[in-house]
């Protein structure tokens, strides 16, 4: 559990962010219910950088939480089950290439920021 909500509080946050701001470029207006989920998804974010060095995580942890996360990829982007925003769904291929690499990334830093902290711990 510790593995996937260190990588889904990185990538949902960051995701919801970018969405966000993407829907405020293209329209020119953001409601403040998209200002909120911009706060706290970047929140979100955050902590998962926060609690990285306190998780006791193994390396099956990360296979397993690694396969969920690009499971729902999939099932968001292949069979198109993706949260829609407003007039970004034009954007749905870019955008699931970023979501797939916003999968991918948290892995690699949070391996290094798990692995530092457990040498300090």
């Amino acid at each position: 559990m510790e593995a996937l909500a260190i990588v889904t509080l990185f990538k949902y946050g960051v995701w919801a962010v970018v969405m966000n701001l993407l829907t405020l470029l293209l329209t020119g207006y953001l409601n403040p219910a998209g200002y909120m989920l911009m706060a706290s998804h970047a929140a979100m974010a955050i902590q998962g950088i926060l609690y990285a060095p306190y998780y006791k995580i193994k390396p099956w942890h990360i296979i397993a939480a690694g396969l969920w996360t690009i499971h729902n990829d999939i099932i968001d982007y292949v069979f198109l089950q993706y949260p829609v925003y407003t007039i970004i769904h034009y954007y749905t291929k870019e955008i699931g290439y970023f979501t797939f690499w916003l999968s991918i990334f948290p892995y690699l830093f949070f391996i290094i920021l798990v692995i530092r902290g457990t040498e300090k711990i």
